[in-house]
Parts: structure tokens; C-alpha cells; sequence
């Protein structure tokens, strides 16, 4: 008979024992209760007592018998069951409403698999008397006698010590719970869905937390906020608005006006008015999310972890920031800890992708902790226009579904966004102020002079030679890869640099770091310099492209202006004449041709020199609404995925289909060229896998299949035992037969010699 409630173990390494993580747990619970104060729900006491019991109660069936076997190396007492629909009959002693009890039973019961799982595993696991004959019960559990395993007066003295009492009655198999739920699940016509589902967000938090050695969350205080009044300057108008307004805003304002800082601005207004809820910092691309998060990161830390970033190349940007020293095994360990926390609630504000949000509503697997984590939060989305007509419809139903179920403020920027997509955000947003910067500040911010040249790019290469040598500082963009690589190699420099998507991450990385120095005068480019990158050049030569890609590539072009301050306008020079494969990159031929008309217009007009006030009016001619397609496009994934989100999006309930069509939208496949195959084998086999990954280089799923029925991507495989363990573990990468270099990153056309190594 166990009498010590310490003798039962929740794991097993390093020993926990079940009151530890249960008392762990619900650390977590009120560092949640004090970070989550806005939360949609119309009694927050009650839910939160709702979600202390799920906890205490989440993990009893621990106790039985053969899992606590299993824990101490004995694993054929366990006969694979689930320790949650054991814990799950407790609940129903409980002296509570019924419809309390069905909540706390809910969460407990799906706080690992979902409910399709538990049906079937019920079914083919345990004698229900279903089956229509009795020969097909052989082999099954018996349940009552799984029961007997069990200990009632371990259960009984254990929850006392949480002043939690029970009426004795019989602990039922939950078949009949799982069924019902699995054939009606609760969805968003339920009036108890936003419960529902935010306790079992809630409560899977505590236990993963929990779990992760992590027991408190960190929340935005004053403190991390006075960086924005410290200042010698004035707050233009439109920071000022921002600080004054509570709820919903659209914010326009010129590239490099601060933005950023009125955001945070109206984002404290909101914590000061209103409670504390996460925060999420919303941008497209993973360069302008990494330089985001140093900056805000700097600004905001001091002692405790403040700002958190996001996406799917974390774990590269972790190595680069955090791996200049030789690491051993235990410290790969801490980087993966760290990786995690990054994701995990512990920072109150998180740059990131909108996929990251995205997905929670697709409902992939654990979505729960991400709506959990939304809820009763603040959004902030910068460089809204940068998205593709079905990513924009994607964002607008994120946006109607978080801002109706889950009680979040939402502050959209930009610097130019056509009138008929502001139009679709500001309906899924609802009521909202809009604030503009002044015609003042417009005026006088002259930064540009646009020239339209004749001709192709790549023809002018003596004439930037020419703007080099005279001690410009010059950025060139082309609209492909090998077109920017081939303009590097003609281009003389010693201090110039290439940044397309055809890196790796160590060497994206170290290029990132290396425009920030003044010391490059010459940077070479694709789209990727069209994000925050905070590089500022005298003069740009650019491939012809969208007129909004232009006016960000512009933005990298006197971009640091200093208040009262003059600095003449700098030339922006756009090439009228596109190369073959442009269009496989910019198919909307029409808006290309809009846009050469509008910059000779902008060229006729004072010399060239753009007056910032008028760039809302030039981009309503480029786009004076959706093209055909375009609007095809975003109507049809806005009315499939509003609903799906509103029929089908259920606690507990995954549906594989929808993770495929989830990520079916990201294009790139990660290969390792093959000169970095042995280098990537040896990092391997010491366990430092995230340096490993950062080899990789991304690539069409089209070029993919081009490359793969060629032969020249093949399969190979690394063999590694598992940090201290002596088990021989396998990971399959692709090897891409094609030339790459740190300079100029993969070249597709190019074979690399394959003398050195041998496919599998």
C-alpha cells in the first residue's frame, strides 16, 4: 500500500515525482493567471479553478501500478496504455455541475493524443462489450482489473493535500465520453468553445512547461518602455496618436519614420488601459524578423527575457548568434532548451512569421497552445503589403478569427498598401482608428530621385562600375539568383558582399552581420533586400518589379535620415527592359507595365524627386484593384479556410489533411551541397545537429524535381549515436550534385565534382 505521496513518479530522468510536477505545474498556472488577464471569457475565476483541478487531476492515472514498473525499467507490466483515461474517471467524483466536470474531463483526457487516437485505442485496447462476438475481446485489457492497479487511498490522500475531496463511486472506462466527443466535437457554434478550448491550451502549457524546467512566464512592464521617451527629439504626430489610442489601429506612415516605435507606443497604451496579454510582432521574412529581434531585443531586455523570435530558420540564427565558441554535447543540449523557450510563453513579445500564428487555426497537431498563447493578446503586423494574394486572404481570416473569439487588439502598418487589400484587412479587423503621419513629415521626407533607363541591367555594368569607383555607395538588385551572382563576379570591390536566398544558414547569417558594418560599399541582391534590413546605400540599380518590391528596395537608399537634417535625394535607377525568366518570378505582366508608366510619370515630375505624400495615389494606379487571378486566388482560400476554421476547428481534433494543406504552401526543400556532405557527416556524429542543419541550402520544390529526375539530388544517410547513449541513430538528408560556395552560395548550373564522395 503506498502511503507517501512522493514515492509516485510522474517521470523517470531524472526521477520527477507526481506531486513535484503536479506542484510545478501549478507554478506555471499563476505565473499564466497574472500574464493572461484579458482572456475572452465571461467568468475568469471560475475558468481558472476549472484549469487548477485539470492539473491536479491530469496526470493521477500515473500511479498505476505498471506505469510506475515501466518508470523504474520494467516495461512489460505497461501494456502501452494511456495514463490520461485513467486519470480521467476520477473527475466524475468530483462534487461539481456536470458540465463542469465534462470540461475538466475533456482537457485531461486530450492533454497528449487526440480523441480519434483515444477512440480507437479504447477499441482495440480494452473489453468494452461491443463486440459482437466474444472471441474478438481476447487479448484485450479488462478494465475493472486494470483499476484494482490503482491505489484509491494513494488517490484520495494525495488530492487532500490540495484540499480536494472526493464521493466514493466506481472509476468508469471513458468510452462513452471519447465517442460522444469524437462524433461532436465542440466547434465554434458551441457556446462553450472559447472555454474549452483555451483550458486545454492552458493546462497543456503548465504540463509542457512544466516539464521543461520552465515555471514562470515573463510579462511587459514600464520599465521595458522607456527606451521610447528617452529621446532628445519629439514624437512625430503619428507616434503621439499612436500612444493615445486604446483598441484597434492602421497606421501609414514613410519608410523609416518609426514605425516600429509608434507600434510599441500604442502597444503600452494598450497594457496600461486594458491587462497583460502576449504580444506578437508580425513580419514576412526571416532576415527582417532576425534584425528586429536584435534590435528590440537590445532596447527592451534588461534582466529577464523580454523578446522571443520565431520562425522556421531558428534554429540556424541560434547557432549564429549563440555558437562562436566549440560547444560540447551538454551545451548542444542548452541551445535546443534554448530553441524551445524561444517558442514557448516565456517572452511577453515575439517576433515573428505569420505562419506561426497561421498554423494554429489550420489546427495542426497542439494548436490549443497556440490559441491558448493569442488569447486576449496584441498583434502587430509591419510590411503587410509583402504577402501574396492567398498568404493576405490566410492573414485576414487569422485576423476576423482572433479579434472575434479571442478578444486580440490588432495594429496594422505600412509604408504603401493598395486601397482595395487595406480595405480587406480593415473588415476583418472591425472598428479601428486610423492614424497617418502628417503632410508635414511627408513633406520632408525627400529621399529619392527615380530614373527609368533603357535597357537591361546587365548591360549597364561599366556605367555602376563607374558610380563605384567615383566612392558611391551602391546596391544592385536583380530579380534572380544567378543574375545577381553573375553581377557580383563583374562588379569589382574589396568590400562587397551578395545576399540572395541560396545560402546557407552560416553563411546568410555571417552576411547579414556583415552589412552592418559601413565598411561594404557594394552589395549585390535579390528580393531578400527588400525586408528591414537596416543598410543604407547612396544609389540603387534595380531589375524592373512591382512598384511596391521597389519602393522597399528604395527604402535600403537614404534610409537614414536625421530630424532637420538635409541630405539631397539620392538616385533610385530602375531598368525598363526585363530578362526572360522575370517573368516566372512577376507573371502580372500588366502591373509591371503600370509600373514603368507611373515612374516616368514620377521622372517628369520635379527632376524625379519624390514626394513621399503622393506614393499612396501612384500605387492605386499600379493597382486599382485585384487582377482577375489575383482576386480568384484570395476569394477562394478566404472562403475555404473561414470555413474550415468555423466548422471543423475543434479541441482534440487533428486532421492530417489540413497539416499536408498547411504546409503545402511553403515552396523550399532543404538540400546539402555535396562539398559540405563530410563536413555535415562529422557534425553529426558529435551530436551537433543544429550546426549540421545550418549547412543546408533551401530550393523550389520545382527545381527539386528538376534536379531529383536528372540524378544530380540523391538520398544519403548519417549515422550518429544519440548525445550519451550507445544507441546508432540514422537521419536521411538530400546531397544536391551542384557547386556551392560561401561567396556566392549554390550555382544550379554548375556540377560539382562528386571524385570526393559516393552516394548511398
Amino acid at each position: 500500500m503506498i502511503t507517501n505521496t512522493k514515492g509516485i513518479l510522474a517521470k523517470s530522468e531524472p526521477p520527477v515525482s507526481l506531486k513535484q510536477h503536479i506542484d510545478e505545474c501549478l507554478s506555471v498556472y499563476k505565473s499564466l493567471k497574472k500574464a493572461f488577464g484579458r482572456l475572452p471569457l465571461n467568468n475568469s475565476a471560475h475558468f481558472w479553478e476549472l484549469v487548477r483541478l485539470g492539473i491536479i487531476f491530469h496526470d493521477l492515472g500515473k500511479s498505476h501500478t505498471g506505469f510506475q514498473r515501466m518508470l523504474e525499467g520494467n516495461p512489460r507490466y505497461w501494456c502501452h496504455q494511456r495514463h490520461e483515461l485513467f486519470s480521467t474517471p476520477f473527475i466524475d467524483r468530483l462534487v461539481l455541475p456536470e458540465e463542469d466536470k465534462l470540461l475538466i474531463k475533456l482537457i485531461v483526457a486530450g492533454h497528449h493524443k487526440d480523441f480519434s487516437f483515444l477512440f480507437d485505442h479504447i477499441q482495440h485496447g480494452y473489453k468494452t462489450g461491443e463486440d459482437i462476438f466474444s472471441l474478438t475481446e481476447d487479448g484485450k485489457l479488462d478494465w475493472e482489473e486494470e483499476t484494482r492497479k490503482i491505489d484509491d487511498r494513494f488517490i484520495q490522500s494525495f488530492l487532500k493535500e490540495y484540499h480536494v475531496l472526493l464521493k466514493p463511486s466506481p472509476l468508469t472506462l471513458p468510452m462513452q465520453l471519447v465517442k460522444d466527443y469524437t462524433r461532436k466535437p465542440v466547434n465554434t457554434t458551441n457556446v462553450n468553445f472559447r472555454e474549452l478550448l483555451l483550458a486545454a491550451g492552458a493546462l497543456k502549457q503548465c504540463d509542457h512547461l512544466a516539464s521543461g524546467g520552465i515555471f514562470k512566464v515573463n510579462v511587459l512592464e514600464d520599465k521595458h518602455f522607456n527606451f521610447l521617451y528617452e529621446t532628445k527629439w519629439a514624437a512625430y504626430f503619428h507616434q503621439q496618436k499612436a500612444s493615445e489610442t486604446n483598441g484597434n489601429i492602421v497606421l501609414t506612415a514613410p519608410t523609416g519614420s518609426g514605425k516600429t516605435e509608434a507600434s510599441l507606443m500604442w502597444l503600452h497604451k494598450q497594457l496600461k488601459e486594458n491587462d497583460q496579454g502576449r504580444t506578437f510582432y508580425i513580419l514576412p521574412f526571416t532576415a527582417s524578423i532576425n534584425a528586429m529581434f536584435e534590435r528590440l531585443d537590445a532596447k527592451m531586455r534588461g534582466n529577464n527575457e523580454i523578446v522571443g523570435v520565431v520562425h522556421g530558420k531558428l534554429s540556424e540564427y541560434i547557432e549564429s548568434r549563440f555558437g562562436e565558441e566549440e560547444y560540447s554535447w551538454q551545451n548542444e543540449k542548452l541551445k535546443h532548451e534554448l530553441k524551445d523557450s524561444f517558442r514557448a510563453l516565456v517572452p511577453p513579445l515575439k517576433v515573428a512569421t505569420p505562419f506561426q500564428l497561421l498554423k494554429s487555426i489550420f489546427g495542426i497537431k497542439g494548436f490549443e497552445k497556440g490559441i491558448f498563447e493569442m488569447s486576449g493578446g496584441y498583434f502587430i503586423f509591419d510590411e503587410i503589403h509583402a504577402y501574396d494574394p492567398e498568404v493576405s486572404a490566410q492573414i485576414k481570416v487569422l485576423i476576423e478569427f482572433a479579434t472575434r473569439f479571442l478578444n486580440v487588439n490588432v495594429c496594422l502598418m505600412t509604408a504603401t498598401l493598395p486601397s482595395f487589400l487595406k480595405k480587406e484587412f480593415a473588415e476583418a479587423i472591425g472598428k479601428y482608428t486610423e492614424i497617418s503621419a502628417d503632410e508635414q513629415l511627408y513633406h520632408s521626407f525627400i529621399r529619392h530621385r527615380i530614373k527609368v533607363a533603357e535597357g537591361l541591367l546587365s548591360d549597364h555594368i561599366a556605367y555602376i562600375q563607374q558610380r563605384l569607383d567615383s566612392g558611391d555607395k551602391i546596391l544592385v538588385v536583380s530579380n534572380t539568383v544567378k543574375q545577381a551572382q553573375a553581377i557580383y563576379n563583374q562588379l569589382e570591390s574589396s568590400n562587397k558582399v551578395l545576399l540572395h536566398g541560396a545560402f546557407n544558414g552560416v553563411d546568410r547569417n555571417k552576411k547579414e552581420s556583415e552589412l552592418k558594418s559601413d565598411t561594404i560599399k557594394l552589395l549585390i541582391g535579390t528580393q531578400a533586400i527588400e525586408v528591414s534590413l537596416d543598410i543604407d546605400y547612396d544609389v540603387i540599380f534595380t531589375e524592373p518589379a512591382p512598384l511596391d518590391a521597389l519602393l522597399q528596395r528604395f527604402g535600403r537608399v537614404n534610409r537614414h535620415r536625421t530630424k532637420g537634417q538635409y541630405r539631397p535625394p539620392c538616385d533610385c535607377i530602375v531598368f525598363s527592359e526585363r530578362n526572360e525568366v522575370d517573368k516566372y518570378i512577376y507573371r502580372n505582366e500588366e502591373v509591371i507595365v503600370r509600373t514603368l508608366e507611373t515612374l516616368r510619370e514620377m521622372e517628369s515630375q520635379s527632376s524625379g524627386v519624390v514626394d513621399e505624400i503622393n506614393l499612396q495615389g501612384y500605387i492605386d494606379k499600379v493597382y486599382p484593384e485585384w487582377s482577375v487571378k489575383d482576386k480568384e486566388d484570395f476569394d477562394r482560400i478566404y472562403t475555404h479556410l473561414k470555413a474550415d476554421v468555423m466548422e471543423n476547428l475543434a479541441p482534440f481534433i487533428y486532421d492530417p489533411h489540413r497539416e499536408e494543406e498547411f504546409e503545402k504552401q511553403f515552396d523550399g526543400v532543404k538540400v546539402l551541397p555535396l562539398r559540405l556532405a563530410d563536413e555535415y557527416q562529422e557534425l553529426m556524429s558529435k551530436n551537433l545537429f543544429i550546426k549540421a542543419e545550418a549547412l543546408k541550402v533551401s530550393i523550389s520544390k520545382q527545381r527539386f524535381i528538376s534536379l531529383l529526375k536528372k540524378g544530380d539530388i540523391q538520398r544519403d544517410i548519417a549515422a550518429y549515436k544519440h548525445g550519451k547513449k550507445d544507441e546508432i541513430k540514422e537521419q536521411s538528408f538530400y546531397v544536391v550534385g551542384r557547386k556551392y560556395d560561401s561567396e556566392l552560395g549554390l550555382q544550379v548550373d554548375v556540377a560539382e565534382n562528386k571524385v570526393n564522395h559516393t552516394f548511398l
